[in-house]
């Protein structure tokens, strides 16, 4: 197996998925060691680590204390459980995953859509609507976003049309100089109302959802972009790291 230098957790995982999936390690057997994998990998221990939590969280592995690492499986489980503890980790996460546009246009926001992005209904906004699906395929589609971009960024929607894998934020970045320094992030339960998105999302009307609305701001606290994110309950969860203060 080879491997870029200083991979990111994400390409470890991913990797080493494909050599479980292709029988390269069977299962039953066990995994080199994180020493050995950092060695292998030229990285630390702590991105091994968390290249093999994000395996056992998709059930291709168990790990014991002075056991290893065993493989329980060739096919992950069919749940997308991201895990989102910086800005960073977000951008990886959009760059993951297949996003096929579906429409760019330019909306006046109803009320409902307002409150989500924190404005006053009929306000005019750049919406470009995308379908995430899973690179692997063995899956139904991850979720629907809708981006809000503010009218003044219009030319980042033929952006979009030439580089449908680069994420909006990005393209903003690269073209305007404007940088993400914050997200704020709400999560809730809701359902699918609308018949055209349940198509989409291969669910139906009525199925249970996760709700996403991120606002991204600047170094000055303005935010430049909103993305809602719908996502079929039985094929995403979230999950976090939490750190005491200092440690």
């Amino acid at each position: 197996m080879s491997s870029p230098s200083k991979p990111h957790h994400s390409d470890i995982s991913r990797h080493l998925t494909e050599a479980i999936t292709s029988g390269h390690f069977a299962v039953g057997s066990v995994l080199p060691t994180e020493l050995e994998l950092c060695e292998h990998y030229k990285t630390s221990r702590h991105t091994v680590r968390a290249a093999l939590a994000e395996l056992q969280r998709v059930g291709l592995v168990s790990r014991r204390k002075n056991a290893g690492t065993r493989v329980e499986a060739t096919k992950p489980r069919d749940t997308f459980r991201p895990s989102l503890a910086s800005v960073d980790d977000l951008v990886q996460f959009g760059t993951e995953h297949l996003r096929q546009v579906q429409s760019i246009e330019e909306v006046a926001v109803s009320a409902s859509v307002a409150k989500d992005l924190g404005c006053a209904p009929g306000a005019r906004w750049l919406r470009i609507s995308s379908l995430r699906l899973d690179s692997s395929g063995k899956v139904g589609p991850i979720g629907w976003t809708d981006v809000y971009v503010d009218p003044a960024y219009l030319e980042v929607g033929a952006l979009v049309r030439e580089s449908p894998d680069t994420l909006v934020s990005s393209l903003i970045a690269e073209r305007y100089g404007r940088q993400i320094a914050e997200i704020h992030q709400d999560v809730r339960a809701d359902t699918v109302k609308d018949a055209v998105l349940a198509k989409a999302l291969q669910v139906e009307q009525g199925a249970a959802v996760l709700k996403i609305v991120r606002r991204y701001l600047d170094a000055e606290g303005l935010a430049f972009e909103v993305s809602v994110s719908v996502h079929p309950a039985d094929r995403f969860s979230v999950s976090m790291r939490l750190q005491r203060s200092g440690a």
